[in-house]
């Protein structure tokens, strides 16, 4: 197959500010892990899928298999009300607690 390029988990993409290592990072519609740390306008792999503890709003509860969105503001919450779904909490995370662990599964919605 000519036009392969590849699987698309891991993308490199230029960032418009800086990133560190660990940090969700939404691209436009593209969101995922920073892999490593990036000034703004370099470059940095994102990865798109996997399970990864992310901040959280403290003051929800989670339950596995909750879907779980990313805010406009960059904060995760099972609030679905004018926010993108990224993925599903993987397990519980209590009220109040800063992380979740979250299953991204790539999707582009």
């Amino acid at each position: 197959m000519k036009n392969y390029v590849q699987p698309g988990e891991h993308l490199t993409l230029t960032m418009a500010a800086a990133v560190v290592s660990g940090q969700l990072v939404r691209v436009g519609s593209i969101v995922g892990v920073a892999q490593g740390n990036a000034a703004e306008g370099e470059d940095v792999v994102l990865v798109r899928r996997g399970v990864f503890d992310l901040p959280k709003t403290a003051a929800q509860a989670w339950t596995a298999g909750a879907k779980v969105y990313l805010t406009t503001e960059g904060d995760l919450t099972t609030t679905a009300s004018g926010n993108t779904l990224i993925g599903v909490a993987v397990e519980a995370a209590a009220n109040p607690s800063a992380i979740g662990r979250v299953l991204l599964d790539g999707a582009i919605r």
